[in-house]
């Protein structure tokens, strides 16, 4: 039986005709502005520019999570095979909107048994990762390093470190990676329980120095929670919070790991988790999104399938 017919425009559709969740003191602002000026005596040509300023993008990126492309049968309702066509159907939106950069949030690939199997199944889905528009940053995720070490998953796809910074000029990212024991021993070789998540001291305080050195908004993404206390959650999760609150400058923390996606606001900062790539068989069962980054200081998350929007608040 042939596969059934993909069906981008139900992605297209949905993400037109879905109304983003609000949230945050000033998530009216898209609407906002105009209004406010509406009974000003500034002339309707400057309301209009200063009006064009404020929705105007400072940064504009992709963010996708959890593809566990593998070369084997389904498991359940992970249709590892079907990973391919989803990214080109995603590749077909980005193209369009032209992000800065895009970021996978983690689990790139499902595991494998050896090494040689892991890294064919990640060379195969980097070259196609590497052909959308954009900077790439990889998040590494417990099943990007099943049987991998973090070097040899590094390598292949061409970054230099696990957790990072960078800067555009309006706003600072960071990178984490908690793909480590409680022990502090990293993730590698089949030597962990993927329930056993940390942020290690030596990262933890790298992390502190990193934001004290820099005043700009900031937004962190890492592929283990760091918003919840399960199996899901990073073990020293409130330790990390703490910083980041601590901080004053972190608006959201961008995850994956989860596969249903998540939202939740915690002492001020957006903890949005998103959905699973590799959940369903077709094209229409994808989950990626676009985000913008206006100037005032909201973020637009704009969700392709089945990954909802939202309308992120300072």
């Amino acid at each position: 039986m042939p596969d059934r017919p993909a069906a981008p425009d139900r992605c297209l559709i949905a993400a037109r005709r879905g109304r983003p969740r609000q949230l945050g003191r000033r998530a009216f602002v898209r609407h906002g502005t105009l209004l406010l000026l509406a009974g000003s005596r500034v002339p309707l040509s400057a309301q209009l520019e200063a009006a064009t300023e404020s929705t105007t993008p400072s940064d504009r990126f992709a963010v996708m999570t959890d593809l566990h492309y593998a070369d084997k049968d389904a498991a359940g309702t992970r249709h590892y095979r079907r990973v391919p066509a989803k990214l080109a159907e995603a590749a077909q939106q980005l193209g369009s909107f032209q992000p800065d950069f895009v970021v996978e949030l983690g689990d790139l690939i499902d595991g494998a048994d050896t090494v040689e199997t892991e890294s064919e199944f990640l060379r195969t889905i980097h070259r196609q990762f590497q052909s959308l528009p954009g900077d790439k940053h990889y998040v590494l995720g417990n099943h990007c390093v099943y049987t991998l070490t973090k070097s040899e998953f590094l390598t292949i796809v061409g970054q230099q470190q696990a957790y990072y910074a960078f800067d555009t000029p309006a706003y600072h990212y960071i990178a984490l990676d908690a793909c480590y024991r409680g022990d502090g021993q990293p993730y590698g070789r089949m030597n962990f329980d993927w329930t056993d998540s940390c942020i290690p001291s030596e990262e933890l305080k790298w992390l502190q120095d990193d934001l004290a050195r820099s005043e700009r908004p900031t937004i962190v993404f890492v592929h283990q929670r760091l918003d919840v206390d399960d199996s899901y959650g990073v073990k020293n999760a409130a330790a990390v919070r703490e910083t980041l609150e601590r901080s004053g400058h972190v608006r959201a923390v961008f995850q994956g790991h989860y596969h249903n996606g998540d939202y939740r606001d915690i002492n001020g900062i957006h903890y949005l988790t998103f959905r699973a790539l590799v959940e369903g068989s077709g094209t229409d069962d994808n989950a990626y999104a676009t985000v913008e980054v206006l100037p005032q200081g909201s973020v637009r998350v704009k969700g392709f399938c089945r990954q909802q929007s939202y309308q992120l608040g300072p």
